[in-house]
Order: structure tokens, then sequence, then C-alpha cells
């Protein structure tokens, strides 16, 4: 039997087995990377033979993680609601347990990937979970290997399920987005994405254009991007793999940003040497 879908084994996303590109666009495009060997591979998500776990990371918020398999190893959220739950980034493996776990927290009413480098198996895990519509940013559909079904292609902000939101503030792609939700303490949650990566120290973020491969976004850019997401309150904020900000979010995106555009614009080329 044919698979349904296959996956890019370095950055695990969906591809049509019909449709296969000589090599993934995604890991091609300069935020990204090939296999060392330079050579195309890819994997059947049915050969997956590593562990997810689903485990809650705040009232109300709950996180999936991948071990092994392929993929950058990305971790979901699921934010759960009485209106429906929301499946923000998707990981690059499906199991049945973890299938069941995520059902178990209540009905799924959407999924949303940040960009196209967290799509994951987000076809897969829409069939899976009672075919919830998978929000796509229309700007960024063109990086879609595998078009899920249902498919919503949104441009700006939306609402995904009551007291969830979805904006774009851009930056990493065009349409990189990040989800508000006020948390169940009313004191607001923001998941960032790549949109704004969390640091390791817990306490900044930052803005590129690539992580792995050290590409900076201009300072302009990066204070658009601080402009638009304060238009929510947020204290904490979660990034895709891990990191966290717990307290005074809102706060420290700001000075974040502010000491990024320092630096790009060359404000403290005096600290770097005599040249």
């Amino acid at each position: 039997m044919n698979p349904a879908v296959l996956q890019c084994a370095v950055c695990g996303v969906e591809y049509d087995p019909e449709a296969l590109p000589e090599v993934c666009p995604i890991c091609a495009d300069e935020r990204q990377y090939l296999a060392a060997d330079r050579r195309q591979h890819w994997v059947d998500p049915a050969d997956f033979a590593g562990g997810i776990g689903v485990f809650e990371t705040e009232p109300g918020l709950w996180s999936i993680a991948v071990e092994g398999g392929p993929g950058i190893d990305q971790q979901a959220k699921v934010v759960v609601t009485e209106a429906g739950n929301v499946m923000v980034e998707v990981p690059a493996s499906i199991t049945e347990p973890a299938v069941e776990a995520v059902r178990a927290l209540g009905p799924l009413a959407a999924i949303i990937a940040s960009h196209p480098h967290m799509y994951g198996l987000q076809s897969q895990w829409s069939r899976a979970l009672g075919g919830a519509p998978v929000y796509v940013s229309n700007v960024d559909r063109e990086w879609l290997g595998v078009t899920p079904e249902p498919v919503v292609y949104w441009d700006g902000e939306i609402e995904l399920v009551p007291g969830v939101m979805a904006s774009q503030p851009g930056g990493h792609f065009p349409g990189s987005c990040v989800v508000h939700w006020a948390g169940r303490d009313g004191a607001g949650v923001l998941l960032t994405g790549d949109t704004i990566g969390v640091n390791p120290d817990g306490e900044s973020l930052a803005f590129m254009r690539s992580y792995p491969n050290r590409i900076p976004l201009s300072a302009g850019v990066v204070l658009r991007i601080a402009d638009h997401v304060e238009r929510y309150e947020f204290e904490r904020i979660y990034g895709n793999f891990g990191g966290a900000i717990r307290s005074e979010g809102k706060a420290r995106l700001r000075a974040s940003a502010v000491r990024h555009a320092a630096w790009a614009r060359g404000d403290f080329d005096h600290l770097t040497g005599p040249g």
C-alpha cells in the first residue's frame, strides 16, 4: 500500500508521494538546510519508532514533544478552551497513543502552524482528530507539500476559537504568525513559534530570518514585529522548542526588540574592537 504522505527526513514536512519535488524546497531555502550528504531523503511516517509525550505546561496549555524520528524537534502546543481546542505548531510524527492523548483533552477546533517549518504532519493530525480545519497563512501557501482538507487560508488577524487569536507580524516568513490566549489566570500567553524566538536565558528573545543559519532581521522589521504583538496583553511567552518566558513577557519582548535594533543599527559598534 502506498503511503498517504511522505516526509522530508530533515525538516519533517509532509509531501504528496505522487508529486515529490527533486529536493524539499523548505530545506533548500536559505532559512533551513539540506542533509549532510546534500541529497534528498524521504521517509514514511508509518516507520516512526520513537515516542511522543503529551504533558501539561500550565493550566489549559499542553505540550506535544517527539523523541526520535524526522524533523527539527519542534514542540507543539494545545490550547484547551470551552469552545474547542487549538493545536499550535504540528508534530512531525504521529502515533495512535498520542492522538488519543490529544483527543482526551477535548474536541480539536483548529490546527495552525506559525510558519512553514512547523507544518509537520498537519494533514495527518487533522484527519486523525476528526477533520479539524488547518489554518495556513495565505502568503505562505506556496510552501505546502500537501494541501490539508479542510484548509483555511487567512491574512492579518483571525479568531480561531473565542478567546484565541492569531495574527501575522511576519518577519521570519512573510506570513509568520503568533497566537494569543488569555490563559486560565487572565494574565495572557503568547505562542510565538520562530516569529519571535525564546532565548536560552529565559529572559530575552530573538528575531531572525534564519535561526540555524544565523541570518538576522533588520532593526526596522524587529521593531515592527514588537509593535504588532503589543496589541495583546501577555505575561508569558512560549516558543516552539521548549523555551519560555515565565513573567514580564511584554516588557521583555520590547526590551529585546530595542536591543536587537540597536545592535543592528551599529549603536554598539564601539564594543566590538578596533577593526
